[in-house]
């Protein structure tokens, strides 16, 4: 599970420096993917959406293959997707 004061804390870290070693130090119970922007369908929408990147909540870090969720309850990690322009 993800809470939604997590996910801020998540995109403030984000915009200080795109590392995930440090999400991965300060969350250590969370799971932390990156990509493009581009690399996400249009479909889906960002949890939270910053001027360098968009959180995306994902499920199934715990076993299963990893798929993007909205639900904060059954989320284990976040996707970290870099904007194309901001690259």
């Amino acid at each position: 599970m993800i809470t939604s004061l997590q996910l801020a804390q998540v995109g403030e870290i984000i915009q200080l420096s795109s590392r995930l070693e440090l999400l991965r130090e300060r969350f250590p119970q969370l799971h932390f993917s990156e990509c493009s922007e581009d690399d996400v369908s249009p479909r889906h929408q960002p949890e939270l959406s910053l001027d360098s990147h968009d959180l995306y909540l994902v499920t199934g870090a715990t076993g299963e293959c990893l798929k993007l969720t909205n639900d904060f309850s059954k989320a284990t990690g976040i996707l970290v997707a870099a904007k194309v322009n901001a690259e």
